[in-house]
C-alpha cells in the first residue's frame, strides 16, 4: 500500500447555471489528469442531497437485517432476463472466487410494455421489490422502493454531467457520449452489504470483492464511513495500491472497460478491490454503473493521442483484451456477468 491519495474534483463550477466555459474547462482538465493517472477520482459539489443518501443507507441496513427467507423473496432467480434481485453471502464471484458480500441488483425501472422488454433484451425490465407499500411498512422499510428509484434517477442525471465533463476533457463536443452511446444508457445499480462476521469454514473467501475492472463506461460509488476500497495504480512501471477512504459528501468515480476501449487506453479502466470488513459493523455501498446502451457498438474515438502497449490483458483477471472484442456492449457485458453468476447464465440461457 502507498500513502498516495486520489484527487478530489469539485463539480460546482461545472454545473452552476452561470458557469463560464473557462470554469468548465478547468474542471474537465482536472478530470483528464485523474483519468490518465489513476482512472479514479472523488467528486464533490455534485448537487445530490445528503438526505437522500442517508435515507437509502438507513433503509438498506434494515433490509439486510431481515431474515434470510424474507430477503430471498426477492431472489435473483425470480428476476429472469432482467437480472435483478437479491443474492446471499458468497453468491457472487470475482476473479473466480466468492466475494464476502450480499446484495440487491437493480436498474432502470421498465414496465412490461417497454419496447426493450418486449424485445426480451437481457438486463431490461422491472426491479424486484416487495409486493406493496403495506408490506414494506410491515418489514420496517417503508419507502424503500421509492427511495431506490429516486436515488437511481438522481445519480443517473449526475452520470450525464460527469460524462459531459469527460467529453470536454478529451477535446470532444460536450454531447459526444450522449449522442452516440448514452442517450438511453444502460443503468445498473447495486446495494451491497459487507458484513463484519466470520466466514463459514470451507468457503474460500479472501476479499469483500476481489480484484477486477468495471465493464462499462463510468461507475459512481457512494460508500459509508467504514471504507475498504483499494485502487491499483501504476507508478514507475510498478503496481501500487492506493486506499480510497470514505469522504463525506463525495462520490468515488472510476472509468470502465468501454471508456478504456474508446480512448485506446488513454483513460484506462483501473483494477480495484474491497478488503474484508473486520470493523465490527456492517459496511454498505451503493455503486451505480452508467453504461453505454446495451445494443451499441463501442468504437475508438478518432484523433486521440496514440498509446503504446494498449493491450494490458496479461494483467487482467480474465485476460481479456478490451480493444479486440467484436459485437455490442450487451454481448461484452453478458459474457462478463455470466462469469460472476454462472448459475443464472444457465437459468436464463444468455
Amino acid at each position: 500500500m502507498t500513502e498516495e491519495t486520489l484527487p478530489i474534483i469539485d463539480l460546482k463550477d461545472f454545473i452552476k447555471k452561470d458557469s463560464s466555459q473557462a470554469d468548465r474547462n478547468l474542471v474537465a482538465n482536472d478530470i483528464s489528469v485523474a483519468c490518465k493517472e489513476h482512472g479514479f477520482f472523488y467528486i464533490k459539489g455534485h448537487g445530490i442531497e445528503q438526505e437522500l443518501i442517508d435515507r437509502l443507507d438507513s433503509l438498506s441496513r434494515v433490509f439486510f437485517k431481515l431474515p434470510q427467507e424474507v430477503k430471498m423473496e426477492l431472489k435473483m432467480e425470480s428476476g429472469g432476463r432482467a437480472w435483478r434481485g437479491f443474492f446471499p453471502l458468497g453468491g457472487e464471484l470475482t476473479s473466480n472466487m466468492p466475494d464476502w458480500k450480499e446484495g440487491l441488483y437493480l436498474g432502470t425501472e421498465l414496465q412490461d410494455d417497454h419496447p426493450d422488454v418486449q424485445k426480451e433484451l437481457p438486463m431490461h425490465g422491472k426491479n424486484l421489490f416487495f409486493s406493496s407499500e403495506q408490506r414494506e411498512k410491515e418489514l420496517g422499510i417503508e419507502g424503500f422502493r421509492s427511495t431506490i428509484l429516486q436515488y437511481i434517477e438522481a445519480v443517473t442525471n449526475l452520470g450525464h454531467v460527469v460524462m459531459e465533463a469527460i467529453a470536454i476533457s478529451l477535446g470532444l463536443a460536450p454531447d459526444y457520449f450522449s449522442s452516440k452511446y448514452t442517450k438511453d444508457p444502460l443503468i445498473l445499480f447495486r446495494i451491497f452489504n459487507y458484513p463484519s462476521q466470520p466466514i463459514p469454514e470451507g468457503l474460500d473467501v479472501q476479499w469483500g470483492v476481489g480484484e477486477h475492472t468495471d465493464y462499462g463506461m463510468l461507475t459512481i460509488l457512494s460508500q459509508d464511513d467504514i471504507g475498504g476500497l483499494q485502487v491499483c495504480s501504476q507508478k514507475n512501471g510498478q503496481r501500487v495500491w492506493i486506499q480510497a477512504p470514505p469522504i463525506k459528501g463525495t462520490f468515488v468515480c472510476n472509468i470502465g472497460d468501454m471508456l478504456d476501449r474508446m480512448t485506446g487506453g488513454l483513460y484506462r479502466s483501473t483494477p480495484h478491490r474491497v478488503k474484508l470488513n473486520t470493523s465490527g459493523r456492517d459496511r454498505i455501498s451503493f455503486p451505480l454503473f452508467f453504461d453505454p446502451n446495451f445494443c451499441s457498438f463501442v468504437k475508438p474515438i478518432d484523433n486521440l493521442p496514440k498509446v503504446e502497449n494498449q493491450d494490458d490483458s496479461n494483467t487482467r483477471w480474465d485476460h481479456a483484451n478490451v480493444h479486440m472484442f467484436t459485437g455490442t456492449y450487451g454481448e461484452y457485458l453478458l459474457n462478463k456477468v455470466g462469469k460472476v453468476f454462472p448459475q443464472l447464465k444457465t437459468i436464463n440461457q444468455f
